[in-house]
């Protein structure tokens, strides 16, 4: 199961690179969610899956969406729309796994000296993978701030959802999720004056923005949203967050599979060095 998740996680970005000319952002976003809570609804109801429990529990769901849909998407797309790369956007969204564990050792919580190492070589692993993809002129104060944004979002939404969610049905789970993120991102769509461009001047349709927001539905919210819901609940916070520093060179390899973007000795040794990392990180000590 982890090692499915980071291969749709690490598709996000690039389906973003497809659908983000052709499209606002948050126009996107929100008819993803749209579609993706149709999809669940009808999933839950022919399945019969049991719905939340308590008001309290509706509650933490719709935090959790808002903080790991609402800004962590958004923050990510938004940021790749105004210009940044997506090798520099997983670099920051990949230093998640290091925010969890300061949260966590400084909430009284034991992250081993070994975990510590791990993290340690993650991040440098990661860093070599998207070194060559900072670009100059790459960052502004603007595109800067939406992927804080998205870090932040992912990180509060992971721990939020270890420490309040009680284990339910992942799809009616997912429901509450999205719908919420929805209510969230309806307003900032209704601001974009941009139109979503789903038809070429020829009148034929628009492959890459239909492609994109079809995969965005059933691979990436019904499939890697499922998957991160029931690693959260399976798992301790750093242990499925180290998971994230395999995404980016996930990523590279699918950039040069899919767009001919080279692979260097520098992104190699990366993967490596995060490869050891996370392996130290989600090893279980012996007893």
């Amino acid at each position: 199961m982890p090692a499915v998740f980071v291969l749709i996680w690490a598709t996000g970005f690039i389906v973003a690179r497809y659908g983000m000319p052709h499209a606002p952002p948050m126009k996107f976003l929100a008819l993803r969610y749209v579609l993706s809570v149709a999809c669940f609804l009808l999933w839950a109801l022919a399945a019969r899956a049991a719905w939340p429990q308590g008001a309290a529990q509706f509650g933490h769901l719709a935090v959790t969406g808002i903080l790991m849909h609402a800004l962590y998407l958004g923050g990510v797309w938004g940021a790749v729309k105004l210009g940044m790369g997506a090798g520099l956007s997983s670099l920051l969204v990949g230093l998640q796994p290091v925010l969890t564990a300061f949260w966590v050792a400084a909430w009284g919580g034991r992250v081993a000296p070994k975990q510590w190492a791990g993290l340690a070589l993650g991040l440098a692993g990661l860093l070599l993978v998207v070194w060559q993809k900072l670009g100059l002129g790459e960052v502004h104060p603007l595109n800067l701030s939406f992927a804080l944004v998205a870090l932040c979002g992912i990180t509060a939404g992971t721990l939020y959802q270890k420490r309040f969610v009680a284990p339910c049905d992942v799809r009616t789970a997912n429901l509450v999720q999205l719908a919420s993120a929805f209510v969230v991102t309806l307003p900032l769509a209704l601001l974009e004056t941009e139109g979503m461009r789903w038809f070429h001047g020829d009148g034929s349709l628009n492959g890459q923005l239909a492609g994109a927001m079809a995969w965005s539905v059933l691979g990436l919210t019904l499939g890697g949203s499922s998957l991160l819901y029931l690693l959260i609940q399976r798992g301790a916070a750093t242990t499925v967050t180290s998971l994230m520093y395999l995404v980016p060179p996930t990523t590279a390899v699918m950039a040069w599979l899919l767009f001919g973007e080279p692979i260097t000795p520098a992104i190699v040794a990366g993967v490596a060095l995060t490869a050891v990392g996370v392996s130290l990180v989600v090893r279980q000590p012996r007893s």
